[in-house]
C-alpha cells in the first residue's frame, strides 16, 4: 500500500456520500472518489485502481452482495462493506467471497478509521495466507512430479533412489534448468514414447 491510500466510495445517496467523503478527510489524508452509480462498477473502480473500496448499501440481497463484491475486487485490494441492519447469512457470504470487514448498523464516521485499519489488515494476512498456500501447492506438485521422475529413472536404468535424484539434479545444473523442470519434461516425454 502508498502511504497516500486511494478510497473508492459506492454510495448512490449524494448526502451521504458527502458525509462519507468528509469523515474520510477528517481521519486522514485520504485521496477519495466516489462512485454513485453502479453500471459498470467494475471498470469504474478499475480506472481508479484504489488501494481500498468501501460500500455503503441499506439492505443488500443475496445478488447485490455478490455482483459488488466482485465488482470491488476482494482479491485485488481490500474491500469494506457497510451494511444497515442484520442480513441474515450475507455476512458469512461477503467474507467468503473476499470482503475484508463486513460492518452491521451502517458506515458511522467515528468508525471509518479503526475498520479500514482492520479491512487492510485482513486483507494483507489473507493475501499472505494464499501466497503462502500456493507456493505449498506448487511445491508438492513438484515434488510428485520428481518422485513420478526418479522412479521413472529407477526402472529404466535399474539404479536407486539416490542415484536417480542425483542424475536429475546433476541434469537441472547442466542445463540451468530447475529439478521440477527436467523431471517434467522427463514424464512428458516418457508419455509420448509409451
Amino acid at each position: 500500500m502508498t502511504d497516500r491510500l486511494t478510497i473508492v466510495v459506492v454510495e448512490k445517496d449524494r448526502d451521504r456520500a458527502i458525509q462519507i467523503v468528509d469523515a474520510l478527510k477528517a481521519a486522514d489524508d485520504y485521496e477519495v472518489f466516489v462512485i454513485s452509480e453502479p453500471t459498470a462498477l467494475a471498470r469504474q473502480i478499475a480506472a481508479h485502481a484504489p488501494d481500498i473500496v468501501l460500500i455503503d448499501i441499506d439492505n443488500p440481497s443475496r445478488d447485490t452482495l455478490e455482483e459488488l463484491t466482485l465488482a470491488s475486487g476482494p482479491l485485488d485490494r481490500p474491500v469494506a462493506m457497510f451494511v444497515s441492519g442484520p442480513a441474515g447469512g450475507l455476512a458469512r457470504t461477503a467474507i467468503e467471497a473476499g470482503v475484508s470487514a463486513y460492518v452491521v448498523d451502517g458506515l458511522q464516521p467515528e468508525r471509518l478509521k479503526p475498520v479500514l485499519d482492520a479491512a487492510i489488515a485482513r486483507f494483507q494476512l489473507f493475501r499472505r495466507m494464499r501466497t503462502e498456500l500456493a507456493e505449498t501447492k506448487r511445491a508438492l506438485e513438484e515434488r510428485k512430479v520428481i518422485d513420478r521422475a526418479k522412479g521413472m529413472l529407477m526402472k529404466a536404468k535399474g539404479i536407486g533412489e539416490d542415484e536417480a535424484y542425483a542424475l536429475l539434479r546433476k541434469t537441472a545444473m547442466d542445463q540451468g534448468r530447475r529439478m521440477a523442470e527436467v523431471a517434467e519434461a522427463l514424464v512428458t516425454a516418457a508419455g509420448l514414447l509409451s
